[in-house]
């Protein structure tokens, strides 16, 4: 019987579709770890390219109940019509809610991303400081080459906070959605606590600079000064010399 077989073909794709709903839409999803988030995508995008390509059967199934209704007598096609109202309906909610969600998950992924990114390049200038501060550890040499070990520091800590304040906004996106919270937040605390480690140890190693410098600068003016004082005193004795002056007539600093 043709009506049968019509009810069939709109049972299981009913069945197909509730069981659809039940997998991807109803059930609760909980996104711990990338890769629990990552195959989530995946297995959503999985299911809307499945959707779309039912739509091929729900056609078919449409077009037979109509060809069915167009020969039937009114009596027998009102039920198969209002199922077949009811399955196409159904069917445009299911792949609507499926791309939605597909989309908000796809959105979600691109924030992770987008993320791990900035977090990125924040821990390459954080590797930098790290490198800079090894390097400056024990420097040796005068006032100048102290100063440009200086003033590279400082040029380095003067990164922008755009970075930073990318990662907050983010990162709170995520974590007041439920996703990755606890291990963003883990994330998080190791980054900022090593950023204000080295931070602050930068700024110590600027101070330890700064002091640096002005003992050199000190010893410099006192090199100086023995300089221009020795300076002094070898011309006195040239001309002493010169003069064929004896030790013992010339004053105690020249013996």
């Amino acid at each position: 019987d043709k009506t049968v077989s019509l009810r069939k073909d709109l049972s299981e794709m009913h069945e197909w579709i509730t069981q659809a709903e039940e997998e991807y839409l109803e059930r609760d999803f909980e996104y711990k770890t990338p890769d629990e988030l990552q195959k989530a995508v995946e297995e959503l995008k999985r299911a809307k390219e499945e959707a779309m390509q039912k739509e091929v059967k729900v056609k078919l199934i449409t077009d037979s109940v109509n060809n069915f209704i167009a020969k039937a007598p009114p009596a027998a096609h009102e039920a198969l019509k209002k199922e077949l109202d009811v399955l196409i309906t159904s069917y445009q909610r299911l792949c609507s809610r499926l791309n939605g969600k597909c989309k908000t998950l796809e959105e979600v992924w691109a924030c992770w991303r987008e993320l791990l990114s900035y977090l990125d390049a924040e821990n390459k200038w954080l590797n930098e400081i790290e490198l800079k501060l090894k390097a400056t550890e024990n420097i040796q040499g005068g006032a100048e080459e102290i100063s440009e070990s200086l003033d590279s520091l400082e040029r380095l800590m003067r990164h922008p906070e755009d970075n930073r304040n990318q990662i907050r906004e983010l990162a709170q996106t995520l974590t007041d959605g439920g996703i990755l919270d606890e291990f963003i937040n883990e994330k998080l605390e190791k980054f900022n606590t090593r950023c204000e480690e080295l931070q602050q140890e930068a700024v110590r190693r600027q101070k330890s600079l700064e002091q640096s410098i002005q003992s050199a600068q000190e010893t410099d003016k006192t090199l100086r000064l023995i300089q221009e004082s020795l300076a002094v005193i070898d011309k006195q004795l040239t001309a002493y010399t010169a003069d064929r002056v004896d030790a013992a007539q010339v004053p105690q600093e020249a013996q």
